[in-house]
């Protein structure tokens, strides 16, 4: 009997059976059910803070302390078309002697390789480019503007191509003087240092609409506007829906760079009237900067009448603001003004 026990038992243990087996006690320690696996924390991401150019309201990674600068570009016919202006920020169109405009081209988002043609200061440029703190850089000067530049109580940081003709300005050979000064963005921040001035500056921005403000604009139809200086002398804008931009010409010739063939065309015209005044023999003017005045203000293909004023030396449309992007402000004479001598289409 004991040795079939045995057999059975054998049998078990080759079947990996366990029923002749003692029966262990089961241990005190429970096993812990098993955890589930911890999540990663999710690393925030950093919203990166964009700056705002001051002069375009245009948002970007860049810093925006670049010192502002100004350059007198010629406008003669003989000076068309010019180097580097579809890079400014921002234009003013004044005339300058006769019934010809000049230019002050303000720079400060965009750095032109070369800009040209350059021509001489005048006092009520200066006075402009000031409202920017801006390295105001010219080739000669008017008597007016001469006191305001020169010596060293003046408060304008400038280069002057009368003493850098030949080395920081140079002339081409492809246009007669004085309409062939040209200067190199390179070479004007070599004058800058030069004259130890800064090269980095912090200054208020202009007024821009926030972008529910663009969308709401009203206003009347202004798909093409022509002002008249004189009879020899038109400047036109022919609005582009596609890029809601301007267009600007100059007797009905499109304003392109000399280089690239880049149109010149601006988010907003502002064509505000000043008091002009004839002061000598030559033809040059002194100009009502301050008082303030009528004006219109072209935005996404409307016009709206808005005034002007002078804020911190700056012209600035009142109550309103500019379509972030790029601005020329033209500035016409009360008389005749700009019932006569603006037309709107």
């Amino acid at each position: 009997m004991r040795k079939w026990m045995l057999g059975i038992c054998a049998a078990f243990l080759i079947l990996g059976g366990s029923g002749c087996q003692k029966k262990e006690k089961p241990t005190s320690q429970e096993t812990k059910p098993a955890q589930p696996a911890e999540k990663p924390e999710k690393k925030e991401e950093k919203k990166e803070h964009l700056n705002t150019f001051p002069l375009t309201g245009l948002k970007t990674k860049k810093p925006t302390d670049a010192r502002v600068f100004s350059v007198m570009v010629n406008n003669h016919q003989r000076a068309r078309p010019q180097s580097g202006v579809y890079k400014a920020d921002l234009v003013y169109e004044v005339l300058a002697e006769g019934e010809i405009t000049r230019f002050l081209a303000v720079f400060q988002s965009v750095n032109p390789k070369v800009i040209g043609p350059v021509r001489s200061a005048r006092d009520y440029f200066i006075e402009i480019s000031q409202g920017y703190h801006s390295f105001y850089v010219h080739h000669g000067w008017s008597p007016d503007a001469k006191k305001m530049l020169s010596g060293k109580n003046s408060k304008v940081d400038s280069l002057n191509g009368l003493y850098y003709d030949g080395t920081l300005f140079h002339r081409a050979s492809f246009r007669q003087a004085p309409h062939n000064s040209y200067i190199t963005y390179e070479d004007l921040m070599t004058g800058l240092k030069k004259k130890g001035y800064d090269d980095k500056d912090k200054i208020k921005p202009l007024p821009f609409l926030k972008p529910e403000e663009v969308k709401g604009l009203t206003g009347d139809k202004a798909d093409q506007v022509l002002i008249t200086y004189s009879q020899n002398e038109k400047v036109g804008y022919k609005y582009n829906p596609s890029t809601k931009r301007y267009a600007r010409s100059s007797n009905g010739t499109p304003t392109t760079d000399l280089e690239t063939k880049t149109p010149v065309e601006v988010n907003n015209v502002f064509i505000v009237e000043m008091k002009h005044r004839i002061i000598d023999s030559y033809g040059r003017r002194a100009i009502d900067l301050y008082s303030g005045g009528k004006g219109l203000l072209l935005q996404q293909g409307k016009v709206r009448e808005v005034a002007w004023k002078n804020k911190d030396g700056r012209i600035i449309p009142s109550g309103t603001g500019f379509v972030p992007g790029k601005t020329w402000i033209n500035i016409i004479p009360t008389q005749p003004g700009i019932s006569k001598s603006v037309s709107i289409e």
